[in-house]
């Protein structure tokens, strides 16, 4: 007879309750109602799973005793004949495992008291191993405390209490139960390994290495891949997100930080000029005098006596508004003319400005009052010249009085711009004046003069021979033909640059060509200017006075030229022309 014909009218036996049944569908059937029963592991009494949860806690927590069963059962099988052993070798293998749990089981099912010689056998089995259950127990716990299977039995623990959640569609249910139920229902295709020797195609995932029976399956399966990674690529770009938000909030605070510190640079710096230019009210002229003197008695450099005589001096000359002419040199003009008609060898031609006194800085304005004084020292030249009769009657004004005719000149109408950067007030403070208080302070005079920037270097090494030039232009017209020394009628020049003020008295011409401009300094002493004096002037007191185009290097430069008087009218234009107010440039 053929094998087949035998195999496919062969009955199926159950190895938990003994039911037999006529095909392998309806005993996987069965199987099912079995498996939704409780389950209680024969070795350690594991309840509450599923019945694959069973198998895989019995394969790895207790392999041996496991091992004895499926021995045993396969002496059952062939001593009885069970209908296992007319299945085919395939199916035999899949089921070896469930047969010896179902037996391992079968004590807490009901049905196997009613059941025919396979489950006798089983109970005999049952009964041997209960015998030896003590002594395998005991090999039991030895030997996981030194088997790395009880992780395994931990991590099944751990599956058992957390919310099952299905492996292939990510179904989450309430219990083991449900999503058993749920797989062997709704993935059946899935759960069914083809045979070997079957011929149905197999599909494996890509992604994992799945096998399946089913295309569409296949297809579902891989797009739940592609849904969890893009899932995943989601979780980038929020984070990706998050991590950008936090890099423009660090990139915010450090802007912030950085503005703040700024500011505050911007702040020292700003504190910093008003402390240089006089305007952090800490007191002008007067009280600068006072405090300076009184500095000298504490070192005994001046006798009190001294201070008081002084005090009284100052405070008369403040009242008065004429300065006291205790840092006046007179006669310096003369002396130089006396020189270059002497001496001067090496010079070829100069020409010197009308009469003019020194005025050098004192215990008031030191360190602050230079353009103060230069302009003493102009106006003091313009005193002693007839043709500037609009000044007639005029003395030279002390420092706080300068100071009180440039605001008048401002709410005049002069320089408005100028007015505003210093606040609109001079008087009891130390801030600077320049150019442009000079020119606003004689136009309010009815002087005619004009502001003259060299605003850039015209020659090597960031000099400016085009300033001198422009000077020997403005003391002579004509170079030839005239005497070695030229007393002229101009006036004396104010020249600025950044940071301090000298006056221009007189230019050289020295026989290799080269020019060399003749200044005062308000920062050079009395003593130092009277060596000038001397009835035999020494060349090395006329040396401190020279500038050559050498020694000035400065970024840009500054003149005020005097050029004569004002008319009424005259006055009324440039003060309307200094509200828009700009200095000629040469170059």
């Amino acid at each position: 007879m053929d094998p087949c014909l035998v195999t496919c009218c062969t009955m199926l036996s159950c190895n938990i309750c003994g039911i037999t049944v006529t095909s392998e569908p309806d005993m996987k059937a069965h199987l099912i109602v079995h498996m939704e029963n409780e389950v209680t592991c024969p070795f350690c009494k594991l309840s509450g799973v599923n019945y694959d949860e069973m198998c895989f806690h019995i394969e790895a927590a207790h392999f041996e005793q496991n091992e004895l069963e499926k021995n045993f059962e396969r002496i059952n099988t062939i001593q009885y004949g069970t209908s296992n052993s007319r299945k085919d070798s395939t199916l035999q293998c899949r089921m070896e495992v469930n047969s010896s749990i179902h037996s391992a089981c079968a004590s807490n099912h009901p049905k196997i008291s009613a059941q025919g010689p396979p489950n006798n056998g089983i109970l005999k089995h049952k009964g041997f191993y209960s015998e030896n259950l003590t002594e395998s127990r005991k090999f039991l716990k030895s030997k996981e405390k030194q088997s790395d299977r009880t992780k395994i039995k931990g991590s099944i623990y751990e599956a058992v209490y957390s919310p099952p959640e299905c492996p292939f569609c990510g179904k989450i249910e309430g219990c083991s139960q449900d999503m058993e139920t749920h797989v062997k229902t709704e993935h059946a295709d899935i759960l069914d390994t083809p045979l070997e020797d079957c011929n149905q195609p197999l599909y494996d995932c890509p992604i994992c290495g799945l096998i399946c029976t089913n295309y569409h399956i296949l297809q579902e399966h891989v797009d739940l891949h592609l849904e969890e990674s893009s899932f995943g690529q989601g979780m980038d770009r929020v984070q990706c997100s998050r991590d950008l938000e936090l890099a423009q909030q660090l990139q915010q605070e450090e802007d912030r930080k950085r503005r703040s510190e700024e500011s505050r640079q911007e702040m020292e710096e700003f504190q910093k000029l008003q402390r240089q230019y006089g305007l952090n009210n800490s007191g002008g002229y007067k009280q600068q005098q006072l405090r300076n003197m009184e500095i000298e008695v504490n070192r005994g450099r001046m006798h009190p006596s001294e201070f008081h005589r002084r005090k009284a001096d100052m405070m008369e000359s403040l009242a008065i508004g004429i300065d006291d002419e205790k840092t006046k040199t007179s006669g310096i003009m003369e002396a130089l003319y006396r020189y270059y008609q002497n001496a001067a060898t090496d010079v070829r031609r100069v020409w010197l400005s009308t009469v003019v006194d020194h005025f050098h800085s004192s215990f008031g304005d030191k360190g602050w009052g230079c353009g103060y004084r230069n302009f003493q020292m102009l106006l003091s030249s313009l005193l002693q010249n007839d043709a500037y009769d609009c000044l007639k009657g005029m003395s030279v004004p002390c420092i706080p009085k300068i100071q009180s005719m440039i605001e008048d000149a401002w709410k005049e109408g002069f320089d408005p711009q100028g007015a505003s950067q210093l606040n609109n007030r001079l008087q009891g403070t130390k801030a600077w004046i320049g150019a442009c208080e000079v020119y606003t302070l004689l136009t309010s005079l009815r002087i005619k003069c004009r502001i003259i920037d060299f605003h850039k270097s015209t020659g090597p090494l960031g000099t400016h021979p085009r300033l001198f030039e422009w000077i020997l232009s403005y003391y002579s017209s004509e170079r030839e033909g005239s005497p070695k020394v030229v007393c002229t009628s101009k006036p004396p020049i104010y020249l600025q640059y950044q940071g301090h003020s000298q006056t221009v008295v007189g230019i050289e011409e020295r026989k290799n060509r080269t020019l060399c401009l003749l200044v005062f300094d308000p920062g050079c002493p009395s003593r130092e200017m009277q060596k000038l004096l001397k009835q035999d002037t020494e060349a090395s007191s006329v040396k401190q006075l020279r500038k050559f185009v050498g020694n000035l290097k400065h970024k840009q430069y500054q003149i005020v030229a005097v050029e004569g008087v004002l008319s009424s009218e005259e006055k009324i234009a440039r003060r309307q022309a200094s509200q828009v107010f700009t200095a000629e440039k040469i170059p």
